[in-house]
């Protein structure tokens, strides 16, 4: 296994739970201009891309219940860190969107 390999590190990002930006990486960011974008490596969108796509109707209109769940399903979800009843509700619409498509 080369060097640079061995050396390699993987993750995936939660978009439900993003890593936060330091006041730093918060600044550099803000001062990139447009044009200083590198956009050259996302393909365009053609018309059969626009024609196929669809759009979804997600009413984000959230009600509070009450719902009992196990305490290790709590603990979980918890641990995540904050926003974990957003996660839980991702868990379940992913659920219910594989279950209309099954």
């Amino acid at each position: 296994m080369s060097e640079n390999r061995a050396n390699m590190m993987q993750f995936e990002v939660d978009p439900a739970n993003p890593p936060k930006l330091s006041k730093a990486a918060m600044r550099r960011l803000v001062q990139i201009q447009d044009r200083a974008i590198d956009y050259s490596d996302i393909p365009p969108l053609s018309d059969k891309w626009f024609e196929q796509a669809e759009k979804r109707a997600h009413v984000s209109v959230k009600r509070p219940i009450s719902l009992r769940l196990d305490q290790d399903i709590i603990d979980y979800f918890r641990k995540q860190g904050r926003r974990y009843q957003t996660r839980i509700n991702a868990v379940l619409r992913a659920y219910v969107e594989s279950q209309k498509h099954a």
